[in-house]
């Protein structure tokens, strides 16, 4: 099935294969690599993508039902060869090891910004409690959210 949608601000339309996932079509058909495929449950949050204003695990959602959406993936963050300022305050902050769950991280960390600009640690961890990282022990990933957070209210 032919499936129109608008990605990162683009319009955008590639073959959605019967069963196929939303995290399939941009990895394999659309060549964005930025969300991960690790546990194909909706349990790791590394494929964490927006889905018309709402953070989805792209592993879950069926391609051909995103037809006429919108998704905003870890790529459409950074704009004009410029990274978003939490993936600079991820870097700075030490927030990345092996990067595997950076991206989904990312996307659910910025989500939270969005609805939430002045979030507390704990709301932070309710945020991301559907990320898991195996590097970092969350610390450095909880700094790096708060250095974004501090920077939007100054």
């Amino acid at each position: 099935m032919r499936v129109s949608l608008t990605v990162n601000g683009e319009e955008r339309a590639a073959e959605a294969r019967d069963g196929e996932s939303l995290l399939t079509l941009l990895r394999e058909e659309l060549e964005l690599p930025g969300s991960k495929n690790a546990c194909e449950q909706g349990e790791c949050g590394s494929c964490s993508v927006m889905l018309d204003g709402a953070l989805v695990c792209s592993c879950l959602v069926l391609a051909g039902a995103c037809a006429d959406k919108k998704v905003e993936t870890v790529e459409g963050l950074s704009s004009g060869g410029k990274m978003h300022p939490l993936q600079t305050a991820f870097l700075k902050a030490g927030a990345v090891q092996c990067g595997f769950c950076t991206p989904g991280l990312i996307v659910s960390a910025n989500a939270l910004l969005h609805a939430n600009p002045e979030p507390s640690d704990a709301e932070i961890r309710e945020a991301l409690s559907g990320n898991i990282c195996r590097c970092t022990g969350y610390g450095k990933i909880l700094e790096a959210v708060h250095a974004v957070a501090n920077g939007a209210r100054a």
